[in-house]
């Protein structure tokens, strides 16, 4: 079959021009290209092989690709991997294969990938703590097992992913997909689960404020999800580029840009109620503060100050993104007792009294007309034209790309 494999030899393409971007220029030298690698086949008795109809390109996928880390040697996470890698972990596809331990899953069902290499697709029994509570993202075992180090899908060399025809998965890795969702909606599941998640764990108070930091593919999602389940909350959605900030107007967020940063404190200063307070240098800082929550999907060192500026005494910021570290102040967190909460991923959530897969609980949202997500899956490419769909996501501003995917149908 024909995959996209990163860590290997790229191929040689014309360099970019003299002064382009850091990123394109990077996009020219990325360690990836189309190989014909082996189908893959069963891992084991209650494991099955799927065929690829849409993969999106998550954020991760994307810092990846384009190396987009400054001095990333000592990231942890390269633990937890292995090379080479297909990536590709937010996928619909069709079941063509299936092992003989699975019972409730035909050959012909379409599903949606749950790309957790956790205790149950790596043989181990009984299974970790974690992954007996359903917090399959946080598994103890991603190094253990039948599988090579991974903790999802594609950055394991055993457990390929979706850019690719085909990809392996556990029967713990697969949810089907109701026959009224078309494909191009349910590709977004593994985005608004990560939302779901973060603010299923960390709740914003009845009729209090929230602000979602960034309003790429977790931004749009983070903003739906508060919309429509926390209609009492008022939400504020920072946006960068045009086509983000109107899907998440139309989703209903107050909308403000991030530069100046000056100007984005003051102007939540004035959408919160509250005064602003000027240092001898820097940046304001708003005190007593009316924002309860801030999702901060972008994770950079200049959203965490902006948000634990602007946070209420005693406020939460939930970190979904991750970017390079840098030095910031931070003294507001200590001094408006803040709480800095990390949020990763998915597994099972309660939503409603309801206990079940994040993923199911977006497809039934979704059934029930009560999520709408329309418009954010801007842009679909074939396979072997990857570098053109990670040049649209370079290129945000112009191209009004908010998710990409790779369409194999």
């Amino acid at each position: 079959m024909k995959a996209l494999v990163f860590m290997t030899d790229p191929e040689p393409v014309p360099p970019p021009p003299a002064g382009a971007p850091r990123l394109v220029q990077h996009l020219a030298t990325t360690p990836m290209k189309i190989e014909e690698v082996p189908d893959p086949v069963l891992l084991g008795d209650d494991w099955l092989v799927l065929r690829t109809r849409l993969a999106g390109i998550c954020g991760s996928d994307t810092k990846q690709v384009l190396m987009d880390f400054d001095d990333a040697g000592d990231n942890p996470m390269t633990a937890f991997i292995s090379f080479p890698q297909v990536l590709g972990h937010e996928v619909v596809a069709d079941v063509v294969e299936v092992g003989p331990a699975v019972r409730d899953i035909a050959v012909g069902q379409r599903v949606v990938l749950n790309p957790w290499l956790s205790c149950a697709p790596r043989g181990i029994d009984p299974p970790c703590p974690a992954c007996a509570a359903g917090d399959y993202s946080a598994c103890w075992s991603f190094l253990d097992g039948r599988l090579a180090p991974g903790i999802h899908s594609g950055n394991s060399r055993d457990a390929t992913g979706g850019f690719a025809e085909y990809l392996p998965a556990h029967r713990l890795m697969v949810v089907p997909v109701p026959d009224g969702i078309p494909d191009e909606v349910a590709v977004l599941a593994d985005p608004f689960a990560v939302s779901l998640h973060a603010i299923c764990r960390n709740p914003p108070p009845d009729g209090g404020r929230a602000v979602v930091y960034g309003a790429g593919a977790l931004g749009t999602t983070a903003t739906a999800i508060l919309r429509a389940l926390h209609p009492s909350v008022e939400v504020a959605t920072v946006a960068r580029w045009p086509a983000q900030a109107a899907l998440a107007a139309r989703l209903g967020a107050t909308v403000f840009d991030p530069e100046p940063r000056h100007e984005l404190i003051e102007a939540l200063a004035g959408w919160s109620g509250v005064p602003v307070r000027r240092p001898w240098e820097g940046l304001p800082v708003l005190y007593p503060g009316h924002i309860d929550c801030i999702y901060d999907t972008v994770g950079a060192p200049e959203t965490v100050e902006v948000g634990i500026r602007v946070l209420a005494h005693g406020g939460k910021l939930v970190q979904m993104g991750v970017s390079s570290p840098a030095r910031f102040e931070w003294t507001p967190w200590y001094f408006k007792e803040l709480q800095l909460v990390g949020s990763n991923a998915f597994g099972v959530e309660e939503l409603e009294g309801r206990r079940q897969h994040a993923i199911a609980h977006y497809l039934n949202l979704v059934e029930a007309g009560r999520i709408d997500l329309s418009g954010m899956l801007t842009h679909r490419f074939r396979l072997d034209q990857w570098r053109d769909a990670f040049r649209t996501l370079i290129d945000q501003g112009s191209t009004g790309a908010i998710k990409v995917a790779f369409d194999f149908r």
